[in-house]
């Protein structure tokens, strides 16, 4: 059984990308064959300078180790070192229909926000199509947001297989974590870098409780009951026990508890659970060679499957091989 997925290097990952795939990951390398990837064609769908991407890049592959995704057990590499990618992405596109690109989130969200889509963000599903199929995974862990590009996957590898009269593809399944599939942002929606909404891990602590104390609330006066259901304690619930949950929506339910009280302990707990990352994180930034070797390999492992699958596409839709 085989488990494919990946994340954009496009600024930190925040605890978004934690909870909504990265813990899947880390989890799921004792069930099955992992291949983890970093996205980083995709990242060029928002224009980044050049030494933005590449920092970013370096900082996610850090995030992925630190937060314990193991090259013992699984594939880690980097979109870009496997050009059969892209191959793949144009072969898929002239299967793809448009209205399925056209009914795209990834397209509709960003530009109802007032986001100048390109190209680029249009064709993203076609290249997230390629990403998968590459690899044949039997699952695909994903936040809930994504599970429509899955969805589309499945559409474009039935429609090649058919157009072609041969089950070259199989077709993947998502694998969502219901309870944290979208982790809310500090103002309610989504989040995403792309909104600004985060709050991220490898960051100075000073930051992350700006992040934290940030957290859009309602002007309920301090005495007064509060709904115990905000946008607080769900993202306390991702930290914290049951228990702990519970004490503080009572809290919040019986009035005299601030935002702000629960905010530093929201801040205090999260220091907590990511502190064993953080002092991990900085051992490996002293060892930036492994790093490196740890894509390389990665790298190779995942090439000499793609490169085995593009022979299977190429033969099927006829291009000459000499």
């Amino acid at each position: 059984m085989r488990s494919l997925s990946g994340i954009q290097p496009s600024g930190n990952l925040h605890i978004g990308n934690y909870f909504g795939a990265i813990k899947q990951f880390v989890e799921f390398q004792d069930k099955y064959e992992g291949l983890y990837f970093l996205a980083n064609y995709h990242a060029l769908t928002s224009s980044p300078k050049g030494e933005d991407l590449k920092r970013n890049t370096v900082n996610a592959i850090l995030d992925y180790l630190a937060l314990g995704l193991d090259p013992e057990k699984s594939i880690i590499f980097l979109q870009s070192d496997v050009p059969e990618h892209t191959e793949l992405s144009w072969i898929l596109a002239n299967v793809a229909p448009m209205g399925l690109l056209e009914r795209a989130h990834s397209y509709k969200d960003k530009t109802a926000k007032g986001i100048k889509p390109n190209v680029g963000l249009f064709t993203y599903p076609i290249l997230m199509a390629a990403d998968i199929l590459m690899y044949d995974p039997d699952v695909v862990p994903v936040g809930k947001d994504q599970k429509q590009h899955v969805e589309i996957t499945r559409d474009i590898a039935i429609k090649f297989n058919e157009t072609y009269g041969k089950e070259v593809f199989k077709l993947p399944e998502e694998k969502i974590v219901e309870n944290v599939a979208v982790v809310p942002g500090v103002d309610g929606d989504k989040m995403s870098k792309s909104y600004g909404n985060v709050i991220n891990m490898f960051i100075p602590k000073k930051e992350i409780k700006k992040q934290i104390m940030g957290i859009v609330t309602d002007s309920t006066p301090l005495e007064e009951p509060k709904n115990p259901d905000n946008n607080i304690t769900k993202l306390y619930s991702l930290l914290a026990t049951e228990a702990e949950v519970e004490e503080m929506k009572r809290k919040f339910s019986e009035g005299n508890y601030g935002y702000g009280h629960a905010k530093n302990e929201l801040f205090e707990k999260f220091i907590d659970y990511f502190n064993p990352f953080i002092e991990k994180r900085e051992k490996l930034e002293k060892n930036i060679d492994y790093v490196y070797d740890v894509l390389k390999e990665g790298a190779f492992k995942a090439r000499s499957i793609a490169q085995k699958k593009m022979e299977e596409v190429r033969s099927t839709v006829g291009l000459l091989k000499i």
